[in-house]
C-alpha cells in the first residue's frame, strides 16, 4: 500500500478512505445503499435488473435462520448479514476466479475494510463450525442465483462453476417479502430491506 489517499464521498456526506478505513467513516444507510448498488455475477442477469449484494446477503441470512430453527442469536445473524459488507464500501464484487489475479494488494485492501466493519459492528471471528455453516449457506445461495437469476444450468453449476450444491427450488426471500421468486429487487428496495434488518439486529446485540 502507498501513502496515497483514496477518498470516496458517501451519500451521508462522510468520506471513506478505502486504503485506510476507520469504523466511523460511514453511516448504516451508506452501507445499505452501497450493497444495493453493488452487483453479483459481474452485473449479468437474465432479469431486467442485476442481483445486488444486499439481496444476496439477506438470502444467506434467511438460509441460516431456516436451518438454525431460531437458535441463532443477534450477534451471529448480524455477522451473516454483513459477510460481504466490504464489497458495499468498495462498490465492487469481484468474481471469484479473477481474485487470484488481483494480487496481495487487493486482499490487503479488502481485509482492512473487513476489519473496519468487524470493529464497527462488534463482529467476532468465525469459529470453524460457524464458518463451515456460513460457507454452505453462501454456496447454496450462489448455486441458486446462478440457475434462477443468471441462467446457468444445474449441470454447469457443478462442472463449470464447481459449486457442489443443488440450486434451491423455492426462494426463501419470497416467503419473507413476497413478490416474484428469484427476481432481483430495485436498488432502493434492496437498500431499505437490508437497512431494516441491519438496524433490527444491531439493536439486538449486547
Amino acid at each position: 500500500m502507498t501513502n496515497a489517499r483514496a477518498w470516496v464521498r458517501l451519500p451521508s456526506g462522510k468520506r471513506l478512505d478505502l486504503l485506510n478505513p476507520t469504523p466511523f467513516d460511514w453511516e448504516d444507510k451508506d452501507l445499505a445503499l452501497g450493497l444495493a448498488r453493488t452487483y453479483r455475477w459481474g452485473g449479468h442477469s437474465a432479469w431486467p435488473l442485476p442481483l445486488s449484494v444486499a439481496q444476496h446477503s439477506l438470502l444467506v441470512l434467511a438460509l441460516r435462520r431456516r436451518w438454525s430453527h431460531g437458535a441463532a442469536n443477534a450477534v451471529a445473524e448480524l455477522r451473516e448479514l454483513l459477510h460481504d459488507a466490504d464489497e458495499g464500501l468498495l462498490g465492487f464484487d469481484c468474481i471469484s476466479v479473477v481474485k487470484p489475479f488481483l494480487g496481495e494488494a487487493y486482499r490487503t485492501l479488502t481485509a482492512r475494510l473487513e476489519n473496519a466493519v468487524a470493529i464497527r459492528y462488534g463482529l467476532a471471528p468465525w469459529t470453524p463450525i460457524e464458518k463451515r455453516a456460513h460457507k454452505r449457506a453462501d454456496r447454496i445461495a450462489a448455486a441458486s442465483e446462478a440457475v434462477h437469476v443468471v441462467g446457468w444450468t444445474q449441470g454447469e453449476v457443478r462442472t463449470t462453476l464447481r459449486i457442489p450444491y443443488t440450486a434451491l427450488a423455492d426462494d426463501p426471500l419470497r416467503d419473507i417479502y413476497g413478490g416474484t421468486a428469484w427476481e432481483p429487487w430495485p436498488p432502493a428496495l434492496a437498500a431499505a430491506r437490508f437497512l431494516a434488518e441491519l438496524e433490527n439486529l444491531y439493536r439486538g446485540t449486547p
